[in-house]
């Protein structure tokens, strides 16, 4: 028989409140081999992101790969560690809180009632197991899980569905939940990447600096067979590149939209982030400006292989400037955008209502206390 999971902390008259788990990728605890190997493994080895049988791929990933990649990948982590000014730790993981509390103080600014933010990781810690279970200690009989991916991928958004509901199948007491599919064109986010974009070129203005030819938005990638599969991903990451280069009334030929990150032989989507920028500098552009939106947190991705390796690629192809815009990290429209999107989301749960009063759920609480004693429950 299962031994499902009680909530140990409820007792007639708990004070209730709405949850929200952010959910992002995830990080190694440190930038050692040792400690990425075990990240990449949990990574790699999800059968939402690399769609091999597993008896075929496993071997390879466990008996080639890891063994190889780790040591690699932790110097490449080492590069973009934060040591100072402040910071110290994963990029991702420091920007992460970050977001999860300015989000909270943003959060009890619009909502009366009690709703706790709770920020967890895909592979890596914090874990989503140990996440959820602060949310149902802090009373979360509402939770949303909101995925920092705001394009939809089977190998993002649906594989943290997966964990989530993994977690909760032991539960005994299910909260009642909701999931955000995507974001990719929300308002909010739209404005936010706007901003960045603008600011950006006020900086270079100020300067001196003479502007870019071109703004390049860098989406990572995926296989080309998952689009053929049914994927969404790549509609929704131009659908994205569209309504940002059009806020900004860029020109085509002021744009364009490429993928990163390709790993493996096999064909991803097209066309690639390097090499575009190598082609852009031979065919003679000189200057060009690179925005990753899909990143809601700067991390390895975009700090190393963005601002560092792809960087390379267009000065010794023959660029003379090359700017990395960070991605929207803890700026204030990131944050409201989010909020906005919590808002949208939450709609008809006591604690986002404005009819909620803590008088009244005070008076029902301690109603709820004299019945069960009547009852004979035991607190």
């Amino acid at each position: 028989m299962a031994a499902f999971q009680g909530d140990k902390t409820f007792f007639h008259g708990k004070n209730e409140s709405t949850g929200v788990l952010l959910l992002n990728l995830g990080t190694p605890n440190e930038p050692t081999p040792s400690a990425v190997r075990k990240y990449l493994g949990e990574f790699l080895g999800d059968s939402r992101v690399v769609e091999i049988p597993r008896f075929a791929w496993l071997p390879i990933l466990h008996g080639l790969i890891l063994p190889r990649r780790a040591a690699a990948s932790a110097a490449n982590y080492e590069k973009i560690w934060f040591k100072d000014n402040g910071k110290s730790g994963s990029p991702l993981l420091y920007y992460g809180e970050r977001q999860a509390k300015l989000l909270q103080n943003e959060i009890e600014a619009r909502f009366r009632g009690p709703v706790h933010i709770e920020l967890a990781m895909r592979y890596g810690q914090p874990d989503i197991k140990s996440s959820l279970k602060k949310l149902q200690q802090k009373g979360a009989r509402r939770i949303l899980v909101l995925p920092l991916y705001p394009q939809y991928s089977s190998t993002t958004t649906a594989t943290s569905y997966d964990a989530v509901s993994k977690v909760l199948k032991d539960w005994r007491w299910i909260p009642e939940m909701r999931f955000v599919n995507q974001y990719h064109d929300n308002p909010g986010y739209i404005k936010a990447l706007a901003a960045s974009v603008r600011d950006h070129w006020h900086h270079l203005d100020e300067s001196g600096e003479q502007r870019s030819e071109k703004l390049l938005m860098s989406f990572h990638g995926l296989p080309k067979r998952n689009l053929d599969a049914g994927d969404p991903y790549f509609c929704q990451c131009h659908k994205t590149g569209r309504l940002l280069a059009e806020t900004l009334e860029l020109k085509n030929d002021q744009w364009l939209l490429t993928f990163q990150s390709r790993f493996g032989k096999q064909e991803w989507l097209q066309p690639y982030t390097d090499a575009t920028l190598k082609q852009l500098a031979k065919d003679g552009t000189k200057r060009i400006d690179i925005i990753s939106p899909g990143f809601p947190a700067d991390c390895l991705e975009t700090l190393e292989e963005i601002n560092m390796e792809n960087r390379a690629y267009f000065m010794q192809a023959g660029g003379e400037a090359y700017h990395y815009i960070p991605a929207l990290n803890d700026t204030p429209l990131h944050i409201r955008a989010l909020a906005d999107i919590i808002q949208q989301h939450t709609q008809g749960w006591p604690e986002t209502s404005d009819n909620w009063s803590a008088n009244d759920i005070e008076k029902q609480h301690d109603l709820t206390q004299q019945r069960a004693k009547i009852k004979g429950a035991d607190f």
